[in-house]
């Protein structure tokens, strides 16, 4: 009996030995994880946002030797480091987009050891310079500023909160996506800025992401979104003059074909922001075509006029595009360049607007579903 008791104490001695040193595991994973997001000098990232719906509408992704994988994995072999993703408040006219399909896609990322840019469009649709359009349920609310500011900010902490409790808590987050104009509007007018309106509610989703990030104990970036360099050098001074400063990334979109400065000339707005506001700096919205043929009733966005310098409408043409423009970057003192859409390919599913993809001349997939020379673009986060 006394032999027996004995053995006992041992087994409990070296349960709790298991449990401490188990603990002690996690710990230090932790702690590696923290160093590893801290040791990313440049994201090379992919918006992600249409995958999933490409799939469930029968898209099939290959890698450059055109073997069927999965796309997520696809991305990661080949150096991709940051996955974007947008989030709509309550789109009823589609099944993605919304926070169940984000979740996943989250968890898709995050099951490939890539980190997360969500980013929030506060709107029930597509959020873009020309519109900002209130949700729908916040419509109420539309002339009280302060009511509306404590929607944006539950919103926000909720969502944020809810992830955190799947594990799911991005590293980086959007107040808005490409907010040239005052947010929340009813319509798709542009008039000038209400500053005091427009500083309060960004200010409130600010707030928010810092709140949750000091609850949870976890370091969440905050990105403020502009389409296009030469908008963000007035953007930001505006912005700044009226209180908002606490954020982390300056987030652009440029497209040669929207903006005022050509690919030579870009460096120097994209200088002046980050020496203007000692803010960290990543491209979130770029692409280029590999083709110019049209593989469905969707019309293209990006034809011959989105064609710049010497690099034409072909797969290496935007490899090459992909590379001048990731020299730039890193030349100007950013950390980020994100392709948008790369996997938006054709399928029998329709947009709001016709069937097909708008986007299926450049993506990083040709219209088999193989990758595309450009995808060896992030090649480069491998070799760092």
């Amino acid at each position: 009996m006394r032999y027996f008791s004995f053995y006992i104490l041992q087994c409990l001695i070296l349960s709790i030995l298991v449990i401490s040193c188990a603990s002690c595991e996690s710990d230090n994973q932790e702690t590696n994880n923290n160093t590893d997001n801290d040791s990313i000098e440049f994201y090379f990232g992919s918006d992600l946002s249409y995958v999933n719906e490409m799939e469930d509408c029968g898209a099939v992704y290959k890698d450059q030797s055109g073997v069927e994988k999965e796309v997520y994995s696809i991305f990661k072999q080949e150096g991709t480091n940051l996955v974007r993703l947008r989030l709509w408040h309550n789109p009823d006219w589609t099944d993605y987009s919304n926070y169940s399909d984000v979740k996943k896609a989250i968890q898709r990322a995050k099951n490939s050891n890539m980190k997360v840019l969500l980013d929030f469009h506060y709107s029930d649709t597509w959020a873009d310079p020309s519109r900002q359009l209130i949700p729908e349920a916040w419509l109420s609310e539309l002339n009280n500023t302060e009511a509306l500011g404590e929607l944006l900010y539950n919103y926000t902490y909720n969502t944020l909160n809810e992830l955190s409790q799947e594990n799911l808590l991005p590293e980086i987050v959007q107040v808005g996506n490409e907010i040239n104009t005052m947010i929340l509007q009813e319509d798709e007018t542009n008039g000038p800025i209400d500053w005091q309106r427009n500083s309060y509610l960004i200010n409130k989703g600010i707030k928010a992401i810092r709140d949750i990030s000091e609850l949870k104990n976890k370091p969440i970036e905050i990105m403020l979104h502009i389409a296009q360099p030469e908008n963000g050098l007035w953007w930001f001074e505006q912005a700044t003059t009226n209180g908002i400063t606490d954020f982390d990334w300056i987030g652009l979109s440029y497209y040669p074909l929207w903006s005022e400065y050509e690919l030579d000339e870009v460096q120097v707005p994209l200088e002046t922001l980050i020496n203007t506001y000692n803010k960290k700096l990543m491209i979130v919205e770029t692409a280029y075509p590999f083709t110019l043929n049209n593989a469905d009733s969707a019309n293209n966005i990006l034809g011959e006029e989105a064609l710049t310098g010497d690099f034409p409408a072909s797969e290496q043409g935007q490899l090459d595009y992909l590379n001048q423009l990731y020299i730039i970057i890193k030349d100007a003192g950013g950390q980020g360049l994100v392709y948008w859409e790369p996997a938006w390919v054709s399928t029998n599913c329709f947009t709001q607007w016709a069937q097909g993809s708008h986007w299926d001349n450049a993506t990083l997939f040709d219209n088999s579903g193989k990758a595309t020379l450009g995808i060896k673009f992030y090649n480069k986060a491998l070799n760092n």
